[in-house]
């Protein structure tokens, strides 16, 4: 049966889902993208493996959301992750599940996520436009009618917004959606910058940047008091921390610098041995490696590039003698690798941001169909909800389950 045309603005992963979802249905679909290609933020994810979804069972899948997860509940029912995984693979592009339940293209490369939707689109007739930015969405009488392109109008039936958020601004997410939709009247929720790296004052950064660590446990402080931890990557850069730990603490931490509250990271290097058993660790080896210098000793727990930091921070000499090393000395070294702390005095730009946080509240929009309850015709997706996971693929997810609802809802 054939629909209306729709036009759907943004191709990134949410767009392009939903403008093949809408011509397979047998809309004339118009895919509007304001830069020279698609699927940019696709292209550069996961470093340029993307990380397309995660095999967590549904409701574990939707806390990583917060209390917003709900709304995701119908869209889930009707395309997720099993969908996702077939689509790739009836597309030749097979995932491969990885540690943390996340699913990359079994080749790793990210550019190939775009292909694959682009020869999709070409084959169901989809008019992509590049450089084709949308300045006005139309409206008549409560439905959305058409939108305004290069300062031309274009008119359709069905109009699905899928600008994306602010993270990332350069690959075309620079948050025009927003000021599209509040225009209409949609409330935006405030945003923030999530899945962020922060920054640190710390002097130790200019040794570790580089630096990558595994198996670590990280938690926040706010004001003194424990409000979080994660267990896993972390990785130092010339201005402070990022990697999987880091980023999904983020959204807190951004939260209470613009309260002016004081934070910091605390770090244990070794979350699999208590204080006894690494004090003991340590004596073992002071016994064992009698004489050696220090930094040698070091060697079998901490990576090269931590030792100087080590030291520095424990006030330890390099050429102390380890036959007398002092017992105050080890309880020092211990305490240093359970607690390495580190102050948070800002968090990176959009720029560096990977999501938003906030975005079109969800008391505007349909779940069952993604479809505004203040325009009919008008369809919100991805990133542009205010909706939003950490990392491990439920992001993406997201946006590939909510276009592929607003292009199955077409009129």
């Amino acid at each position: 049966m054939t629909k209306g045309k729709t036009i759907v603005i943004g191709g990134g992963a949410a767009g392009l889902m939903a403008a093949g979802r809408a011509a397979q249905l047998g809309s004339e679909v118009v895919l509007l993208e304001k830069m020279e290609r698609n699927g940019r933020k696709i292209g550069i994810s996961g470093k340029g493996r993307c990380n397309v979804t995660n095999s967590a069972e549904l409701a574990d899948f939707m806390a990583h959301f917060g209390k917003n997860g709900r709304f995701l509940r119908q869209c889930f029912s009707q395309f997720f992750v099993a969908e996702l995984v077939d689509f790739f693979k009836q597309h030749h592009l097979p995932l491969a599940l990885e540690r943390g339940g996340r699913y990359f293209p079994e080749n790793g490369r990210a550019l190939d996520v775009v292909k694959v939707f682009n020869l999709w689109l070409d084959s169901l007739a989809v008019d992509q436009r590049k450089n084709a930015p949308v300045t006005k969405i139309l409206m008549k009488d409560g439905c959305a009618t058409g939108v305004i392109c290069n300062k031309k109008k274009i008119t359709a039936t069905n109009v699905i917004v899928a600008t994306g958020g602010k993270s990332y601004p350069r690959t075309g997410s620079s948050g025009d959606g927003y000021e599209l939709l509040t225009k209409l009247g949609h409330t935006i929720t405030p945003l923030s910058p999530a899945l962020v790296p922060l920054t640190s004052p710390d002097p130790a950064l200019i040794r570790l940047k580089g630096l990558e660590l595994r198996n670590i446990q990280v938690r926040l402080f706010i004001d003194g008091k424990k409000k979080s931890q994660e267990f896993g990557e972390i990785a130092f850069t010339a201005h402070g921390l990022t990697g999987p730990t880091v980023l999904t603490l983020s959204e807190q931490v951004v939260t209470a610098l613009d309260r002016g509250q004081k934070t910091y990271l605390a770090l244990d290097l070794k979350p699999a041995l208590d204080e006894n058993k690494l004090d003991a660790r340590l004596i073992r080896d002071l016994e064992k490696r009698r004489g050696e210098p220090i930094s040698s000793i070091l060697r079998g727990l901490l990576p090269q590039e931590l030792i100087p930091v080590c030291l520095l921070a424990c006030d330890i000499p390099e050429a102390i003698d380890t036959c007398n090393f002092p017992g105050k000395m080890r309880k020092k070294l211990v305490h240093w690798f359970k607690d390495l702390r580190f102050e948070i005095s800002d968090y990176r730009s959009w720029n560096e941001a990977i999501v938003t946080a906030g975005g079109v509240s969800l008391k505007e929009v349909d779940p069952t169909t993604m479809e505004s309850k203040i325009i009919k015709g008008l369809f919100i997706v991805g990133e542009l909800l205010d909706l939003h996971a950490d990392t491990g693929g439920f992001n993406f997810q997201a946006a590939f389950s909510t276009g592929w609802l607003a292009g199955s809802s077409i009129h």
